[in-house]
């Protein structure tokens, strides 16, 4: 018997040693918390096969994954998840049996994972990608509410100021004006559009819901982000790092405004799909989306400022449709999942909401280019149009700012200069002012009602 066994020996040998050859090595983990979700990504040079499933009491998620190396990269994914992660409390690895390695993650309360596969996309091998949601999203409207200012009216900008010139700083702007309540006629005859007529007050029914005039709502956009760092400058600047810094800077600035609030599509370093960003600013009802980000091109001698609207017959030039393709691959970088459908695809004709919006979009990227002009060459001298995923919002006026070129050296330097970039966020938020001025959006029917 033990001759047998012995004989046998070479035959186990090498089957461990072709399985140990086989074995998949994980080349990079990486975790993004953020209060949206938690990513945790494994990367490696094949497809890892995997299977999961939820345990509860306590909650706990275990994901085996079929013939992947235990050691390296993947021995450190237990020491990545931070005291801070919302949803994730801890995590165990370790080698359930032959050919399985298994993840244990102990939960911080219930949630919505998914697990999905990625193809090899720019400097990205195969990714496995886990998204952890909460059970129960939040509601944006109702965290915004808890952040309300305490005295914020609704406002109008000085119609005289609006008609200076544009070469004005933007602090030479008057401030917002606080406008009456006004009651509210029955929903079926509300004005459908800014007539510029002002309604005189009626006399309130005991049941008819008020209209209060409210703060403007402004979305402010960090592109890119966690997964998808966008361009890099040749001093080692992420597009994602600059595009966050403007923003935050941005909403301080909006939200000093009597009578503005500023919302951030994200406010750390994490991935959020094009239409989630689209989908953010509707949920809050915002009367602006502002898409921040910083162009890049093989040559280091490009420079300047541009502002895009969305285009619904074609881009405007070529190199207007080479950004929009290049922007909108940031869901193949960043990784989405393709099981969940994308709710704007399915509209393959614009309807007259959405061609009154992009009317709207020009109108204020006119404005925010002119003001960047201020303080920035403009790479051209006009709004440009094209097919950006991020600006396809039926019914909120969007435009995307590339405020400089990264790739540029001298403006890479500017952008990573927190005045410059303080500079461009006010010339945004003076495009922002004088777009208002022009459009007021206090008879819009997107009103807060009180009783």
């Amino acid at each position: 018997m033990f001759k047998s066994i012995t004989k046998l020996a070479p035959f186990f040998l090498l089957l461990w040693l072709s399985h140990a050859q086989a074995a998949i090595t994980i080349s990079s983990v990486r975790i993004w918390p953020a209060q949206d979700y938690t990513r945790l990504t494994l990367e490696s040079k094949q497809e890892i096969r995997y299977r999961q499933f939820m345990l509860k009491g306590p909650e706990r998620l275990v994901i085996d994954l079929e013939d992947v190396e235990l050691h390296g990269e993947l021995d450190q994914l237990a020491a990545k998840v931070g005291s801070d992660d919302p949803y994730i409390k801890s995590m165990r690895v370790g080698l359930f049996k032959p050919g399985v390695i298994r993840l244990v993650l102990d939960l911080k309360g219930e949630v919505k994972p998914q697990l999905f596969n990625l193809k090899p996309v720019a400097e990205y091998g195969y990714r496995l990608v886990l998204d952890i949601y909460p059970a129960v999203p939040a509601d944006p409207m109702m965290a915004l509410l808890s952040l309300q200012k305490p005295a914020s009216t609704a406002t109008e900008i000085n119609s005289t100021a609006a008609a200076s010139s544009s070469a004005q700083a933007p602090d030479g702007l008057e401030a917002l004006l606080a406008s009456p309540k006004v009651t509210a006629p029955p929903p079926d005859i509300l004005p459908p559009v800014d007539t510029g007529v002002s309604i005189p007050p009626q006399s309130p029914s005991k049941n008819a819901p008020q209209i209060s005039v409210r703060t403007l709502l402004i979305a402010i956009d960090a592109g890119h982000g966690g997964e998808d760092p966008g361009a890099k400058g040749r001093g080692g600047t992420y597009e994602k790092t600059v595009t966050l810094a403007i923003a935050r800077k941005l909403k301080e600035m909006i939200d000093d405004t009597p009578g503005m609030r500023g919302v951030l599509t994200r406010d750390g370093d994490y991935f959020i799909p094009l239409v989630g960003r689209v989908e953010k600013a509707r949920q809050v009802h915002a009367d602006l989306f502002i898409s921040i980000h910083a162009d890049a091109f093989i040559k280091p001698n490009a420079r300047g400022s541009s502002v895009f609207a969305l285009s619904g017959h074609g881009a405007t030039s070529a190199a207007a449709r080479w950004l929009a393709k290049k922007e909108n691959e940031a869901d193949l970088i960043g990784g989405v999942n393709l099981a969940v459908k994308d709710p704007y695809l399915a509209r393959t004709l614009l309807d007259l909401s959405q061609t009154a919006t992009i009317s709207d979009s020009l109108k204020l990227a006119k404005h925010v280019l002119g003001e960047l002009g201020t303080i920035n060459d403009l790479h051209r001298g006009q709004v440009e149009q094209a097919g950006f995923a991020v600006l396809k919002s039926p019914d909120t006026p969007s435009v995307l700012v590339e405020t400089a070129f990264i790739s540029n050296p001298s403006e890479e330097r500017r952008l990573n200069d927190a005045q410059y970039q303080t500079k461009l966020g006010r010339a945004i938020l003076g495009g922002i002012k004088r777009y208002f001025a022009q459009n007021p959006a206090l008879s819009k029917q997107k009103m807060a009602l009180t009783d």
